[in-house]
């Protein structure tokens, strides 16, 4: 039986590096490849939180959320308060930012009505 095409050569003489700018093709290809397809590794250090508004771990959430409590009712108070010496327009975007304020605060409520009667019913 006859094939139709020749027997390929015995040795592959063609090579991606038969110059000098075919090598460097090569390489700028890998780095390309590294770049795009390789995850990066970060350069920077890894920060250190500052211990400035550090909360103790060693705190309760329940005692966490009642200070997250009061605060935000002292920010809507703060809100209010001062939604009263500004005109109209702005007078009425403080206001929707003390309702914003006050239902953060209604949400935290719920999280600390929800924990007290978790940490205090009897199995």
């Amino acid at each position: 039986m006859i094939k139709p095409t020749p027997n390929p050569p015995e040795d592959d003489a063609t090579s991606p590096y038969e110059s000098a700018n075919s090598r460097k093709f090569h390489e700028a290809a890998e780095r390309a490849l590294d770049h795009y397809l390789k995850p990066s590794t970060p350069t920077d250090p890894p920060r250190d939180p500052g211990t400035m508004y550090l909360i103790d771990p060693n705190t309760g959430s329940e005692e966490v959320l009642a200070n997250v409590c009061e605060t935000l009712a002292s920010a809507k108070a703060i809100a209010h308060e001062f939604a009263g010496l500004l005109p109209t327009p702005e007078r009425t975007a403080l206001l929707g930012i003390a309702q914003l304020i006050m239902l953060s605060e209604l949400g935290v409520n719920r999280v600390l009505d929800n924990f007290e009667v978790a940490a205090y019913s009897t199995p």
